[in-house]
């Protein structure tokens, strides 16, 4: 006699209420990531095409305690997922909240949905993360192969994984980047909540996260991205290419997008589409009109491309977020690593001016403009002599718009230990005489210089004892002496930094490191000496 399954009450109203609400078809989940947006989610765009959706975001256990991340990163990520959230539910549909390892949360809503079919696809971004959301992915991707649901990840910027060569890299990224953009979806259609209790998104607090020093960060959302986009280039943009230098004139002059970037709460894509429109309403300006436009668009599209550039670096090697890029370094700063110094770095007070008060600027709003955040590797990296890991662990901490390809390129390119790249060693006083002339970011940001004279603020301590009691500025008391001879740190740092370059060893894993990693483009002289000034990130 077969035995006949009698689904519980519970289960069988369940399932009537699905029925009831249309609810038909394979149920489709959409994964998010870093990726908060509804415009140009194709993802979404295809679930929603396929069947009822599950539009799911799972706040991880292992990234909320990462010694990367910060309260600041996570506000900026409930903002925007608020703001997706209520988008979601102008539709029809509503965020699915759940947290845990994401492979484990798939597999419970998984069970709770067999009186429905269970999950029959899994659809999300492709992430170009760091180690934790690696093996993340790699679980996720074992578990779904364990369970026959398949697993469809789709592009949202120019990074190709598995690249075999660097050669065409840029034709690849151009062809990306002139696809359609995907409008938001006009309905999406959930499971009714009977069926499926979507949760609530958790405070911070809620989420165990710690104080922050971040006080004034950029805010979240869709809504801002789209903003900031416009703003940028029909009104704060035209100063760009000159104004993006200096941390006074970078925080309005900057397109601000980093951070939207970073979470996907705006697509590389649809920016690259609404920056070739512009330009090309530009182009049709009488030229006394187009004032200093075509000349910082241009700068921003070459952003665009370098923001790819540095991230693809990271998904072609995925070490080199823990190991030297070029490996004949190793051990060249390791055993030096003086915390005293680390310290000092990390609270903004060096005794250098325009470092501390560019890391007191970063500490409270999260966002510094390119140039200074080469400056403040440079410090640590060649007067301070500290390794790049711990440096770069704290700036990711900092950094709203930390994206982890970028980022960790970037520490050991300013670390010198590419070993293909110059090696640049930042002049905190040239940079301050530069960038902030008459020193009001300095004085706003290091009080304690407030009453410094012009012509003393980049080395206060070369004051007189008079002149500092005129200034109210003890140096030792009131503001610190610097924590090293400046030009003795730099004297041995070169002398150490190209003594390892020299090696052959050196020059043997520069030949690979170029070949895995170097842009393939031959440029003329005069645009090889601009390439070499510009800075790499839309910021």
């Amino acid at each position: 006699m077969a035995c006949v399954r009698v689904r519980p009450r519970s289960e069988r109203r369940r399932v009537t209420a699905a029925l009831d609400a249309g609810v038909t078809g394979p149920i489709q989940l959409v994964w998010l990531k870093r990726d908060l947006r509804l415009h140009d989610h194709e993802p979404l765009v295809q679930a929603v095409e396929r069947g009822p959706v599950v539009v799911l975001y799972v706040f991880e256990p292992v990234l909320l305690q990462s010694p990367e991340a910060d309260r600041g990163h996570w506000g900026f990520v409930l903002e925007s997922l608020a703001e997706l959230d209520r988008g979601l539910q102008a539709r029809g549909g509503r965020l699915v909240v759940r947290r845990g390892a994401v492979a484990e949360v798939l597999a419970r809503l998984d069970d709770e949905l067999r009186p429905f079919g269970g999950i029959a696809h899994v659809l999300s971004h492709q992430e170009t993360g760091n180690a934790i959301t690696y093996a993340r992915d790699r679980a996720v991707g074992r578990w779904l192969a364990e369970r026959g649901i398949g697993w469809t990840e789709y592009h949202q910027d120019g990074v190709v994984r598995r690249l075999a060569s660097r050669d065409g890299w840029s034709r690849l990224w151009q062809q990306r980047m002139r696809r359609p953009v995907l409008a938001a979806p006009r309905r999406v259609r959930s499971l009714p909540l009977s069926v499926l209790a979507p949760g609530e998104l958790p405070t911070l607090d809620q989420l165990g996260l710690p104080p922050t020093t971040i006080v004034e960060r950029q805010r979240g959302g869709e809504a801002n991205a789209q903003a900031l986009l416009q703003t940028f280039l029909r009104e704060r943009g035209e100063p760009y290419t000159k104004a993006m230098s200096s941390p006074r004139t970078a925080v309005d002059a900057c397109s601000r997008l980093s951070p939207h970037f970073a979470l996907g709460t705006i697509s590389l894509k649809h920016v690259h589409h609404e920056l070739e429109r512009r330009a090309a309403e530009v182009r049709e300006l009488p030229v006394g009109r187009r004032g200093g436009w075509g000349q910082s668009l241009r700068s921003f599209a070459g952003r665009l491309r370098w923001h790819c550039h540095f991230m693809q670096k990271l998904e072609d090697e995925p070490a080199l977020e823990f190991e030297n890029m070029n490996r004949a370094f190793d051990g060249l700063r390791e055993a030096d690593f003086d915390d005293a110094r680390f310290a000092a770095w990390c609270e903004g007070r060096t005794g250098l001016p325009m470092v501390d008060a560019c890391m007191r600027s970063l500490r409270h709003g999260g966002w510094i403009n390119f140039r200074m955040r080469a400056m403040l590797v440079s410090v640590a990296a060649y007067h301070l002599w500290l390794h790049w890991r711990p440096v770069g662990q704290y700036l990711a901490r900092l950094f709203v718009d930390f994206e982890p390809g970028i980022h960790w390129s970037q520490v050991q390119m300013q670390s010198g230990t590419t070993g293909i790249n110059t090696v640049r060693i930042y002049s905190p006083k040239k940079q301050l005489l530069d960038h902030d002339p008459d020193g009001s970011f300095v004085r706003h940001w290091v009080p304690e210089l407030a009453q410094v004279p012009t012509e003393h603020l980049a080395e206060p301590f070369l004051m007189t004892r008079a002149e500092q009691d005129r200034a109210h500025c003890t140096i030792g008391r009131d503001y610190p002496a610097p924590i090293v001879d400046v030009a003795a740190a730099v004297q041995a740092a070169k002398e150490r930094i190209y003594a390892a370059r020299r090696t052959a060893a050196a020059r043997s894993e520069s030949a690979r490191v170029y070949e895995q990693h170097g842009s393939r483009k031959r440029p003329g002289r005069k645009a090889t000496a601009a390439r070499k000034r510009r800075e790499v990130e839309p910021r």
